[in-house]
């Protein structure tokens, strides 16, 4: 159980990554997993109740923010899934406020990288370079890979990881 709360979540993540690079959409299944797989081993991670409960409504707070803002068009909605599932992990306490800052971050510089890769698409791909659309010509950024990167980088800090590294001495 320890290696699968250390393993599946930043896998998924790395699909979700892969696939919003690669097809400019993040699958369901991938945010399906990861709620189902925290509302599974929440129960016996040694968190209390309050505090599952408390990550509920972290993830339900970011799901509002996000849905706001997919309404508005400004985020995709395979982006606010992935981010909300990933919100859930973290609880209601300064590892969600250091996994969203994380995100933001890694947010602007794959932004840049993306503005960067598009104005230069024509010269690398007239070197045999192949680039997905999703750097080439599309309009928007694959934001999953920010949030995979925050995931990445603070998912140590997740209460749940935390049980795990303790569990394992």
């Amino acid at each position: 159980m320890v290696l699968t709360v250390c393993m599946i979540v930043p896998f998924c993540l790395a699909l979700a990554a892969v696939s919003d690079l690669l097809t400019m959409t993040i699958p369901n299944k991938l945010s399906l997993a990861m709620v189902a797989l925290f509302l599974i081993l929440a129960p016996f991670s040694g968190l209390a109740w309050s505090a599952i409960g408390l990550s509920v409504l972290a993830a339900s707070a970011v799901f509002a923010v996000c849905f706001a803002l997919f309404a508005f068009n400004i985020m995709g909605g395979g982006d606010a899934k992935l981010l909300t599932a990933t919100a859930l992990w973290f609880g209601f306490d300064h590892s969600l406020v250091v996994f969203l800052i994380t995100v933001a971050y890694a947010g602007g510089g794959v932004t840049l990288l993306f503005l960067l890769m598009r104005s230069q698409a024509h010269t690398v791909m007239a070197m045999g370079v192949p680039l997905p659309a999703s750097m080439a010509t599309a309009k928007k950024v694959p934001y999953g890979i920010a949030i995979a990167i925050g995931g990445f980088f603070t998912f140590d800090q997740a209460p749940i990881v935390q049980w795990a590294m303790h569990a394992l001495g």
